[in-house]
């Protein structure tokens, strides 16, 4: 098999940190390259986790600049793209120029490098409306002697209900994702990822559903980087296998092979 060329866009930050160590210890499949607007560490990612990357195989680039990423994404066979504005609070500003912009500038420019696949962090949050309706507002309430044996699981397929201008880009994203998929032929993968934190440790016990560890969000982007190229679009929850989680991990699953690896539950480090 091939080795597949990679570049991972906001390398510096938590989850995009954590997939570049997984994807870097396999030379034999994947030339890993790195992009970021500045070689310096976000505050979210682990302290002490230092990014040994090669003067050659890291680009200094601004989501802003179309022309700048379109010479990064040259030559590449995936882009995974991490680069974005990751705060619910952020002001609407910095979520229009990293989100909104910034994410057409990313698969416009995957479009003109002829870049074969988008895998786009999108995120779980955009599905947080539906903690307002029981039993899932009993979950995130620890409320767990109202949670019935047979949750309700949401899937791919439920309407998105985002709550603030951060989950809604993200429902921009995921559009975008299949306009470039239905119109231009890339092969664009939205995750939405669950609650992964430096710690790599569910430690608030509301969020404990959600919870994804490190190792299972890099196996599930390493997973899609290796999906069938018929793979046209998709979408998938990256979330741990904790036990109230009621986002479909199964469909995951059945069409790229993941499995997580971590519960939150009794979680031993």
């Amino acid at each position: 098999m091939a080795v597949k060329k990679v570049m991972i866009t906001g390398v510096y930050g938590l989850i995009a940190s954590a997939i570049y160590e997984h994807l870097v210890k396999q030379p034999e499949k994947y030339d890993v390259y790195a992009m970021a607007r500045r070689r310096t560490s976000s505050s979210r990612a682990p302290e002490g986790r230092s990014l040994d990357i090669a003067d050659e195989k890291f680009f200094i680039a601004d989501l802003s600049d179309l022309n700048a990423l379109r010479a990064v994404f040259e030559g590449m066979d995936c882009v995974v793209h991490m680069a974005a504005d990751p705060d619910p609070a952020s002001a609407w500003k910095s979520i229009l120029h990293s989100n909104i912009i910034g994410g057409y500038h990313a698969f416009e420019a995957c479009r003109l490098a002829q870049v074969s696949r988008v895998i786009f962090a999108s995120s779980g949050g955009l599905m947080l409306g539906y903690l307002n309706d029981e039993p899932y507002k009993a979950i995130s309430q620890c409320r767990f002697d109202d949670v019935p044996d047979e949750l309700p699981v949401l899937t791919h397929l439920d309407p998105p209900r985002p709550t603030e201008p951060y989950t809604a880009s993200k429902v921009w994203g995921e559009a975008l994702a299949r306009c470039y998929a239905d119109v231009h032929g890339l092969s664009c993968i939205c995750l939405r990822i669950g609650w992964v934190n430096s710690e790599d440790q569910p430690v608030d016990p509301s969020l404990a559903w959600v919870w994804c560890s490190q190792r299972d969000i890099a196996q599930l982007v390493q997973r899609c980087i290796d999906a069938p190229d018929e793979l046209r679009f998709d979408v998938f929850y990256g979330t741990s296998n904790n036990k109230h989680n009621f986002f479909d991990t199964s469909h995951a699953r059945q069409v790229v092979g993941y499995v997580p690896q971590d519960r939150a539950e009794g979680w031993v480090r």
